[in-house]
Order: C-alpha cells, then sequence, then structure tokens
C-alpha cells in the first residue's frame, strides 16, 4: 500500500474502491469524520456573475425569488441575468427573497430537489452547498465521509458526502455521554472531478432509515456553516436569506470559425442583442405575462446583454417538462429558422410521445448562434430538466452547435439529423438530386447496408456513378458518417425519431406547417397556443382511440394478440406490419453456439416472396436471458423488436415476447401525470409554494382519471364540486 493509496484508519472498507474512479493517478485519500474547515460552504466573490430570477406571480401576493450563478472565472467580467418566472404564491409581507433552484424552479430552502448521478457543478463548494440546502429542507445534517486528494498536491478530486447519521460510534465513543445520534443511515452522494474542472454526481442514495429533524438540525454543524457563508454575503440591513449555488457558467469561450455550409458559424457573433422589429419587445413581455397568469409553473429565462438589451430568451410549458419525465430519452434541436435565416430565431426541443406524434420540450429566441449562445441556451434547458440530460440527442451539422452539446451533454449519444443530411445531400449535387435513380441509389446506400464495408462500398460507388466525389462537402459529410449513418449507430436508441424507413418518412419538426420564412413575432405567437392546443387535442384523442382499439390480427403468432393488448394503435400497426413480415423469413439456421448464447441466420425473401433478393440476417439469442439481437437493430432505432427477432423467439419456443422488449413509452395503458414532480415528498403546508404545486398535481391526476371515460368524468366532476362546497361551508363557518 506504499506505493498506492494512503488510507486512514476511519474509511470503511467499501470506500476504498473511490480511488478508481480518478484514473490511474495515485492519490491520498483523507476521511473526515467531521467536518473540516476545507468542506465548509463558501460563497465565492468573482466579477462576474449570473443571476436567475424567478418571479411569483398571483392576484394578491407577489413575491421574487433569486438564484445567482457566479462565474467561477474572474476574466469573465459579463454579467448575464436570467429570469424565470413562475406561478406561486408567497406572501410579501415575509421580507424574504426565496431561493430558487434552477432545476425545479422551487424553493431551494423548501423543496430542494435530490442530486441525481450524472450532475454536474462547477466547484465542488456547489455541490456541497447544493447537497446541504437539499438536507436542511429534509431535516437531516451532512459531513465529510471521506475525500481525497492528488498525492503531492492539496488539490481536491473527489469526496463522498454522507447522513450525519451514518456508521456507529466507536467503542471509545460509546462510552462517552453524549447522546448516540449515528443509526448506520446508507444516504450519501459520492462526487468526483472530472475534465472541464466540474464536479459530477456519480452515486447517490437517497433513502434513510431514521426520522428527520428539521428544527433540531437548523443547529447542525454543516447548517450553521451555510448561514454564516450567507451573512457575510449580505448586506447586514437586509432581512433575506440567500445561498448561493453555482450550477451552471457560460464560459466566455473564442470559438474557432467553422468553414461553411452547415459547418456555420452565425455571421452575428459578436452580436449582443436579439434582432427585434419594433413592437416586438412589447409582444414578448404580453404573451409571457398573459401565460404566466392563465399556466401554472409556465418558465421563461431572459438573457440580457451587458447594456440591458435582451439577448436570448427560453421558455417551456409546465406540462413540456413533465412529459420529458416520460418521453425524454430521445430528444431534437430544430434550428431551421436560424439555419435558414427565418425572421424569427426559433430554436425548438422536441421529442416523440407514444403516439408516435412530436412533443414539444422548450423553445428559445437567440442572437446568434454561437458556441457561447448554444451552451447558455443548453445549459438553461438542462436546468428546467432537473439537471437530467437526455440519452440521445439529434442536430443539425452546425459546429458550434455540436460542440456546445459535448460541452453541457458530455455522456448522451450525439447524432445528426438524417432527415437534414439526405436533403441537403439532393441539394448539394444540384439538377442530379432531382433524379429517381439518384434517389433509389442514395437511400438503399445508406439504409440497406448490414455492415460497415457493405456501406464504404456502396459510398464509393454511388460517388463514382453519378461523379461526385470531388464534392469537398460530401467528403466532409462522409468523415462525419458514425454520427448520422444507421450502420453505425446500432448502439444508440432512437425511438424513431431521425430514422424510420428507407422511403424517408421522418418526423416532422412541431411548428411544420405553423411558420414559415416570413412569420412575424407576433404571429408566431398568436398562433403558439393554437398548435399547443392542437397536438394536446390529438394526444387526447389517440388516447381514446387506442383504448378502444381492437385490431383485425393478421397472422395466427402469439406475439400480434399480445402486444395488440399492450401498444397504442400507432405503434401497434408499425409492430403488425414486422409480423406480418414474418413469412418472408422462410429459414433459421444455427451457425454458432457459445455457452447460452446461439447465433443464427434467418434468410429472408424479396418483398414479393422472391428468392433472389433474399438476404441474410444475423441475429443473436441468450437462452438465459432470453435476450435477442438482431443485425437489422430494429429495437434500437425503433423501439420495437423487428421480423428477424421475433422470427429467432418463435423458433426457441417462446410464447410472449419479454417485457424488456415492450417499452413502457410505447403502452397504452402508461399512466403520465403532466404536472412537474416536488422536489421532495414532504410538503410544508406552510409554505404557499408548496401547497400550489402539491395541490395541482393532485388536481392532475384527477384530471387524467376523468378523462378516461364518461363514469370517470362524471366521478371526478362530482368530486371537483363536493370539494368547492366543502370549501364554502368552512369559509363561512371561519366567518361566523
Amino acid at each position: 500500500m506504499e506505493e498506492g493509496l494512503g488510507i486512514s484508519e476511519q474509511l470503511p472498507e467499501d470506500e476504498g474502491g473511490d480511488n478508481e474512479a480518478v484514473g490511474v493517478e495515485v492519490f491520498d485519500i483523507t476521511c473526515n469524520g467531521i467536518e473540516s474547515d476545507s468542506d465548509q460552504v463558501r460563497n465565492i466573490e468573482t466579477t462576474a456573475g449570473q443571476i436567475l430570477e424567478f418571479e411569483s406571480l398571483e392576484t394578491e401576493r407577489n413575491c421574487e425569488h433569486v438564484l445567482n450563478f457566479e462565474s467561477g472565472d474572474p476574466r469573465d467580467n459579463s454579467h448575464q441575468l436570467l429570469e424565470l418566472h413562475s406561478d406561486g404564491l408567497e406572501d410579501p409581507r415575509c421580507g424574504n427573497t426565496t431561493i430558487l433552484d434552477g432545476h425545479t424552479g422551487s424553493s431551494l430552502g423548501k423543496s430542494c430537489p435530490p442530486l441525481a448521478v450524472g450532475m454536474e457543478f462547477e466547484s465542488y463548494e456547489d455541490a456541497y452547498n447544493y447537497y446541504n440546502c437539499y438536507a436542511k429542507e429534509l431535516g437531516f445534517a451532512i459531513r465529510v465521509k471521506s475525500s481525497w486528494t492528488k498525492r503531492n498536491s492539496k488539490e481536491k478530486r473527489g469526496a463522498v458526502l454522507c447522513c450525519n447519521c451514518e456508521g456507529f460510534k466507536t467503542m471509545k465513543e460509546a462510552n462517552s455521554r453524549r447522546k448516540e445520534t449515528r443509526t448506520g443511515c446508507l444516504a450519501m452522494i459520492r462526487l468526483r472531478l472530472v475534465e472541464s474542472n466540474r464536479w459530477r454526481v456519480d452515486e447517490v442514495k437517497l433513502e434513510h432509515n431514521h426520522l428527520f429533524d428539521p428544527e433540531r438540525m437548523q443547529n447542525s454543524k454543516s447548517h450553521k456553516k451555510m448561514d454564516a457563508g450567507v451573512k457575510r454575503k449580505l448586506e447586514p440591513a437586509v432581512d433575506v436569506e440567500v445561498c448561493t449555488i453555482k450550477l451552471y457558467r457560460t464560459p466566455a469561450v473564442e470559438t474557432p470559425g467553422y468553414g461553411n455550409s452547415d459547418e456555420r458559424v452565425s455571421s452575428q457573433i459578436g452580436s449582443t442583442r436579439l434582432n427585434l422589429k419594433e413592437g416586438d419587445t412589447q409582444v414578448i413581455y404580453s404573451f409571457f405575462s398573459w401565460t404566466q397568469l392563465m399556466k401554472p409553473n409556465f418558465f421563461y429565462i431572459m438573457d440580457l446583454n451587458d447594456e440591458g438589451y435582451l439577448k436570448n430568451v427560453f421558455w417551456i410549458e409546465s406540462r413540456s417538462r413533465a412529459a420529458y419525465a416520460y418521453f425524454g430519452d430521445v430528444v431534437v434541436l430544430d434550428n431551421t429558422c436560424l439555419s435558414k435565416k427565418y425572421d424569427i430565431p426559433l430554436l425548438a426541443f422536441f421529442g416523440l410521445n407514444h403516439h408516435n406524434q412530436t412533443l414539444l420540450l422548450g423553445c428559445s429566441l437567440l442572437a446568434d448562434e454561437s458556441f457561447e449562445t448554444y451552451v447558455w441556451l443548453l445549459r438553461a434547458w438542462l436546468s428546467c430538466m432537473s439537471g437530467r440530460p437526455p440519452q440521445t440527442i439529434i442536430t443539425d451539422r452546425c459546429k458550434a452547435l455540436q460542440n456546445a452539446v459535448s460541452e453541457v451533454f458530455p455522456r448522451a449519444q450525439h447524432r445528426l439529423n438524417l432527415s437534414i443530411i439526405l436533403d441537403s445531400i439532393v441539394d448539394t449535387v444540384g439538377e442530379m438530386g432531382g433524379s429517381e435513380v439518384f434517389h433509389e441509389v442514395l437511400y438503399n446506400t445508406v439504409y440497406s447496408s448490414l455492415k460497415v464495408d457493405e456501406f464504404e462500398v456502396a459510398w464509393e460507388e454511388m460517388t463514382q456513378q453519378f461523379g461526385c466525389r470531388g464534392y469537398g462537402w460530401l467528403q466532409s459529410l462522409y468523415e462525419d458518417r458514425e454520427r448520422w449513418v444507421p450502420i453505425y449507430m446500432k448502439d444508440t436508441f432512437l425511438a424513431g425519431i431521425s430514422i424510420d424507413d428507407q422511403h424517408g418518412e421522418f418526423m416532422c419538426p412541431f411548428f411544420d406547417g405553423f411558420v414559415h420564412k416570413q412569420t412575424n413575432l407576433r404571429e408566431f405567437f398568436d398562433i403558439y397556443d393554437f398548435v399547443l392546443q392542437k397536438m394536446h387535442q390529438k394526444e387526447v384523442l389517440c388516447d381514446t382511440e387506442s383504448r378502444e382499439f381492437s385490431p383485425n390480427l393478421r397472422t395466427r403468432c402469439s406475439y400480434e394478440l399480445q402486444l395488440s393488448k399492450l401498444y397504442t394503435k400507432e405503434i401497434f400497426l408499425k409492430f403488425q406490419d414486422e409480423m406480418v413480415l414474418m413469412s418472408n423469413c422462410s429459414g433459421i439456421a444455427q451457425i454458432h453456439v457459445n455457452g447460452p448464447i446461439i447465433t443464427y441466420i434467418v434468410k429472408e425473401r424479396g418483398v414479393q416472396g422472391d428468392t433472389r433478393g433474399a438476404r441474410d440476417f444475423e441475429v443473436t439469442y441468450d437462452k438465459i436471458g432470453v435476450e435477442v439481437r438482431c443485425m437489422c437493430n430494429c429495437f434500437n432505432f425503433k423501439g420495437y423488436l423487428c421480423r428477424h427477432a421475433l422470427s429467432v423467439l418463435n423458433y426457441n419456443g417462446i410464447e410472449e415476447i419479454p417485457n424488456h422488449y415492450i417499452l413502457t413509452r410505447w403502452r397504452k395503458n402508461f399512466k403520465r401525470l403532466y404536472a412537474s414532480e416536488l422536489g421532495s415528498s414532504n410538503i410544508d403546508i406552510s409554505n404557499p409554494v408548496q401547497r400550489f404545486d402539491h395541490l395541482h398535481r393532485r388536481a392532475m391526476q384527477v384530471v387524467d382519471e376523468g378523462m378516461t371515460s364518461q363514469d370517470h368524468y362524471m366521478v371526478a366532476q362530482q368530486a371537483f364540486k363536493e370539494s368547492l362546497i366543502k370549501f364554502h361551508l368552512a369559509a363561512d363557518k371561519h366567518v361566523s
């Protein structure tokens, strides 16, 4: 151990693996049974800062909530003001400015959401401070269980923060007269310093084995340090409680030139304000003010430049934030309006719901397409999504956007929008792009290649056949092929987005058909609610149709009957096509066995049963785990099994499709609650903001159930009616 890690006696054996998380470098580990001076919460003063303002609007009460996002770079002297507004309730007589978390818009002092694996912070102090705020809210204290630094250096590289009730007293401590407070609690978080000098949460355990005592914990050492740091930050005469959480910062980074075409960088770089026409500012203000009053938990963030001019703005519906929890596995960034120089510089986030319909996940108006702007936007969006990045994110080829995605979502699978790529190829080759022959060859090259070498040979033959090998842009596209060609993305889950089939049926952007090149800002906001309402009504209608849907079965296979009861109508009809095509899979041959894993070749005839067009598909099957994978990778691309995999399951006598291949996101009985979750199950009824959020969630549950049938509707309506009567009776009793 002399050459490896120096570990103190207090470090439990299970913490010995912490050094593995930070690579092959050698570290000294210091374990702290109590708080150390280096672990106290500090408010770091810098010359740069970002302020996120959450304003709560209600007819009789108005309170402003502020979250300071501070820059850790003293060279950055920009001050960006972001305003995030939400409906809520707060008594102005309290004289408090409550800190709201950028993740949920909830009060850090009262409903700070728990940490999750993958969340990142600008510094160790920020991560400690956040966990401390969360602990204070619930009613427990924290301490540093262990931390480690690089050998011969004081630079901290990792730490484990735990509940103060972790472990038990030693024999020596047990003999003391001090009351036993430790219960062996396992609640903890593990932090690690990663690239870009960020602190990432690698492990989280939220379960406690003891009761919480918020009042007693106010006097705990960790919370006293937080309060002391807060008091030093504020002017003594101001009766305000403020804690600084430095979650995200937009770095002032000079990005290199990105060439031309899709590798564009906006000519507006250096422009520090949104390009607004006369009256547009009032249009934005009126829209946000009205929406705030009409919709609960509507959020918007404004980014102002040094002169106070509007630079960027982002907004998101409460319904979109809640829907992301169910359908946030794959997200598309649609910046068509920016790339094609529309009158409105709109960027929209969208995904796909259980009916294969587009789902809006946020909107933004941007001053330019610079790296800095995109980083600001992605971090603002991520903060509204509780710090949970998507599994897969799809964009166009804008280099600034690609670099920003790598910066903000380092673990996400970043892919390019295939529909945009194919359209750009057709446009680039000129008159040749209008040829049906070229279209057929292009789509066959992209979609029909089952192996990497097949695609590369087919691409070479295509460029030779049509004489487009010398196109520099086409060559750069080929070099970037691993991000858009299906054969290279077999481990990427896409849920049917961007990739559909060789017929070129792609998911349309959310505002497709509603926003045109000359659409101005006033016209956009006029149709915005109409589009959202139309999409919502369409989803409700599809929910009803799916519940009442009794399809005509086209095969005798039990799989079809099984999923006709589970899938939504739209997804089942797509899956049914795979079932029908199982009849073309005539031959199944076993070619290799490795223990429980068997490899098969499934021979599929052509569309009309033509054996000359037959193709072989390799399918692996694990008998123990009942896992099957086909080389066509239909499950990752579309979210349901292909005919080749189904044939192998049927060949092995599996009567029902295993549950792990029936995704929850496609089920028609999937219960969705389109209302934001609170960060804690402990509701403080003295806090009007929490009362509002909690009651709204419960009311939305009743609404969801009431939509399922006429009988349920009558029950829900009666429940609301009876509740209002009780409120009126209680009010009359109080008056008398």
